[in-house]
């Protein structure tokens, strides 16, 4: 995939400002400066943390995209982060993760936190001094949020947790977790059976267990964090007791799944380019494979599905910053953004032949990563779930519109150009 800037298509104008096309430009024009050159190193040593790039994104505030300007933040919304996640994939989606996987525990802290947590946690995000991760996936639980087993005990003025988290992005370059545990008894209704938790990374009894590469997203971790009697003070619950279920069903409709709508419009954006560029220059019967009407047939599926996804990712989003409720535009743009990209990816792997199998060639790093954003934040089964609920009406909680106060920072001035 070229690192050459573009321009937003016509399609997007709707939902971009002209701010929103100067972090267009600026974003595309880092990630060829500063991130197209890491790639193969990151890939070479797949064992190994990216944390120069996340500096380097650190340094421009861009973890606080979101947070306002009153804490030290851009205050640019939910259509910025998505320019800032979608143009950084293009390149590397390695990269992208890493900036998303904090922007989910920030948002967290945007609804949930008190006025003095908020002033503890979101301006040390801002100026780059620390990073988060949200720890609510468990090892036999899996995304089974009613499942969580780590347990979270009241002793005095502080409370002891104890218990594992599994596939925590970020878990080796976050200074602190958001940490969703069990504070009730069994029986209880797990809408008020669980509570949210600030764990600093320094806190003993906490432990991140070293690095294992996955199969793509290689320079990004998605680790374990083991929780032995680890002591928190009270001031380090986020939102009420009991409401550890809202606090990561809200952050997972609300930033993860725009989050990975994102990540794999990225991922999708430079699978096509990869596929064309090959196509236009190899040759074929006195003329290109792109001239023939097979291959052209099979391209114009997946630009398609590209141009879908690019709008449901924005819209969503656009959605999202104008304070309607969009719950399940933001589930939807998860799940077809996942689907059409993975789809495209794999008729790209066909199209390319055994040159797709290259270890040092592109698409190979493309169809690994995209594999990544199809469990977090739910499975597909999850997404249909959750639609069907919307089909028949049934979705009572609407976080889009109950957090609309906060969700509607960034609303585009009418009179912006």
């Amino acid at each position: 995939m070229s690192a050459t800037p573009t321009t937003p298509p016509p399609a997007l104008r709707p939902y971009l400002t002209a701010r929103h096309e100067v972090l267009w430009d600026e974003a595309d024009a880092f990630a060829a400066e500063h991130i197209a050159s890491r790639v193969a190193r990151m890939e070479a040593a797949p064992g190994r943390v990216e944390r120069k790039v996340a500096d380097l994104m650190a340094a421009r505030g861009w973890f606080a995209v979101t947070i306002p300007a009153s804490f030290g933040g851009l205050g640019a919304g939910h259509v910025a982060k998505t320019i800032l996640v979608h143009r950084i994939a293009r390149i590397s989606a390695a990269a992208a993760a890493i900036l998303q996987a904090t922007l989910i525990p920030v948002g967290a802290l945007l609804h949930f936190a008190t006025y003095e947590q908020k002033g503890r946690w979101l301006p040390r995000v801002a100026d780059g001094s620390l990073l988060l991760s949200i720890a609510v996936t468990e090892p036999h639980a899996g995304g089974h949020i009613g499942g969580i087993e780590t347990t979270a005990e009241r002793a005095g003025s502080e409370w002891v947790i104890t218990g594992s988290k599994v596939h925590i992005g970020n878990s080796h370059l976050a200074g602190a977790h958001l940490v969703v545990a069990r504070t009730a008894e069994a029986g209880v209704s797990t809408s008020q059976a669980l509570t949210a938790f600030m764990v600093e990374s320094s806190r003993r009894g906490l432990s991140v267990p070293e690095h294992r590469p996955g199969l793509g997203l290689h320079g990004f971790s998605a680790g374990r964090l083991d929780l032995d009697h680890v002591r928190v003070p009270e001031d380090n619950v986020v939102g009420e007791i009991g409401q550890g279920l809202s606090v990561a069903q809200s952050s997972s409709i609300l930033y993860g799944r725009p989050n990975l709508a994102a990540v794999s419009l990225g991922i999708h954006e430079a699978v096509v380019a990869a596929t064309t560029a090959r196509l236009k220059t190899r040759p074929r019967y006195r003329a290109s494979l792109s001239d023939l009407p097979v291959l052209r047939d099979r391209i114009g599926g997946m630009e398609a599905r590209l141009r879908a996804g690019r709008i449901l990712a924005y819209q969503s989003v656009h959605l999202l910053d104008q304070g309607l409720p969009c719950d399940a535009d933001l589930i939807n743009a998860k799940y077809l953004g996942h689907q059409w990209a993975a789809q495209s990816a794999q008729d790209a792997m066909e199209l390319h032949g055994a040159h797709a199998f290259d270890r040092d060639y592109v698409l190979q790093r493309l169809w690994r990563d995209i594999q990544h954003t199809y469990p977090p934040a739910g499975t597909g089964e999850v997404q249909r779930i959750r639609l069907a609920d919307a089909a028949f009406d049934e979705d009572h909680i609407q976080w889009s519109e109950r957090l609309a106060a906060e969700a509607a920072w960034a609303r585009p001035d009418p009179t912006a150009a």
